[in-house]
């Protein structure tokens, strides 16, 4: 019975000292942000500004308004106001530790996996959550991988008890990973064997074919007779993709893969969203003729073949700007979950490598919540839109720039995290080593 008591006083210590950050509680009555500079993305800044937001939506914006009665007013002393900035691709909440299988959930069995749907598998208790959003990145894409289909990518915002409260909008996409296109053969140069091997080697775009046919004519059935036709969760959850509903988000990076996936599309008559998108450059009016967007998957890495420049990926957002192409950036080729606060500095490197500001800002802004079809609730500061925005005491895509405080539809989010924790905890170990000397 002694072992079973120190057992229960252990476990009530531990969950004491547990460093969980809380989850906003709804907002109760409005709060009005004075002396603010407030850039709205939908123009210039304003300054000297108020902000107004009630019930998770902002309200009011200007320099000469008076905040509502029982307002709760917090003066910002000359601090920004910015929208969230959104991440178009990730894996949090899908992933945490690497090195341990138990923690990793992006992927299924299997190639084909269209009704593996994100955000019921998101994890709101992960470390790298509170480490994300601290940096300004309050919205970010959880999206699954694997296989040739690898199921539909979710838009979550990054605060929340359960994935219900953090989904803002549940299927924004089937991720696709877009088969490799295979050079013409040339027998002279290969053995019968590799021949061989070629002929073995399963058609995947056949294979996508078959499944949008099955799709379609599962749909039909489904539609008249709906009690007799069985019920395929795979074919069911493909009906809003074959109708038009939601795109097809298409991981390719080679010109051929990103010609092949925009005539997919044309052929079955489904939007197609390009992510990665290496050599878009060089499908730059194919792109603009049938308006295929593309995810930049990341402004920091290396050149892909020998003979690139070595800047070709800082390039890449004002190569397509002057080419014409929607763009967004993501930092995910970078980092699927454990570096993604560092999406601003992605574009702020694209900014220097000449983009002009005013874009780069918008590739992490408004262009994600526009292509992800979430631009009605968020991306810039209007009024009607979500109250999901930051406070920084500069520009977000400058280092030295801190978020001091922000909020998700209202909520306050708490601006702790790992990192936080852990330099309060060696500031004090150094503090102490000062006080004994």
């Amino acid at each position: 019975m002694k072992s079973i008591n120190l057992l229960i006083c252990l476990l009530c210590c531990v969950t004491t000292l547990a460093s969980d950050q809380i989850p906003g509680a709804p907002q109760k009555k409005p709060i009005a942000l004075i002396n603010a500079i407030v850039h709205t993305l939908t123009g210039p800044p304003v300054e000297k500004s108020v902000l107004i937001f009630d019930q998770g939506k902002i309200t009011a914006i200007g320099a000469e308004i008076k905040p509502p009665d029982g307002a709760e007013i917090i003066d910002l002393k000359g601090q920004h106001v910015y929208p969230s900035m959104i991440e178009s691709h990730s894996q949090l909440g899908l992933t945490e530790i690497s090195s341990t299988r138990a923690t990793l959930d992006f992927a299924e069995s299997g190639t084909i996996n269209p009704n593996v749907s994100a955000h019921v598998a998101v994890n709101p208790d992960s470390e790298l959550i509170p480490v994300t959003r601290a940096n300004g990145v309050l919205i970010a894409v959880s999206a699954p991988s694997g296989g040739l289909v690898s199921g539909k990518a979710s838009v979550m915002q990054l605060d929340g008890w359960t994935y219900e409260d953090m989904t803002l909008r549940a299927d924004v996409g089937l991720m696709i990973n877009w088969p490799q296109m295979r050079a013409p053969r040339q027998s002279s140069s290969r053995s019968a064997k590799e021949d061989e091997k070629e002929e073995s080697r399963p058609d995947e775009l056949k294979t996508l074919r078959t499944l949008f046919e099955q799709a379609r004519t599962y749909g039909k059935a489904r539609a008249a007779s709906p009690m007799i036709q069985d019920f395929d969760s795979r074919l069911e959850s493909m009906q809003p993709v074959v109708t038009g509903k939601i795109p097809l988000i298409v991981a390719a990076d080679r010109a051929p893969q990103i010609q092949s996936a925009v005539a997919f599309g044309v052929e079955q008559n489904v939007r197609v969203i390009i992510f990665g998108g290496y050599d878009s450059e060089a499908c730059a009016e194919l792109l603009k003729q049938y308006n295929v967007p593309v995810i930049i998957d990341a402004i920091h890495k290396d050149p892909r073949r020998d003979h690139d420049n070595y800047d070709a990926a800082f390039t890449l957002p004002e190569r397509l700007r002057k080419a014409g192409v929607k763009f967004c950036i993501s930092g995910s080729g970078r980092s699927e979950s454990w570096n993604t606060r560092n999406l601003p500095y992605q574009a702020a490197t694209a900014a220097a490598y000449g983009l002009p500001y005013n874009d780069a800002m918008r590739a992490v802004t408004v262009y994600p919540a526009e292509i992800l079809g979430i631009a009605d609730r968020v991306g810039t500061l209007e009024n009607g839109k979500d109250a999901t925005l930051f406070v920084s005491t500069g520009d977000p895509l400058e280092t030295e720039s801190q978020v001091t405080a922000a909020w998700i539809q209202g909520r306050k989010v708490d601006l702790t995290s790992r990192h936080t924790q852990l330099f309060d905890k060696y500031s004090e170990k150094y503090r102490q080593l000062s006080e004994e000397r």
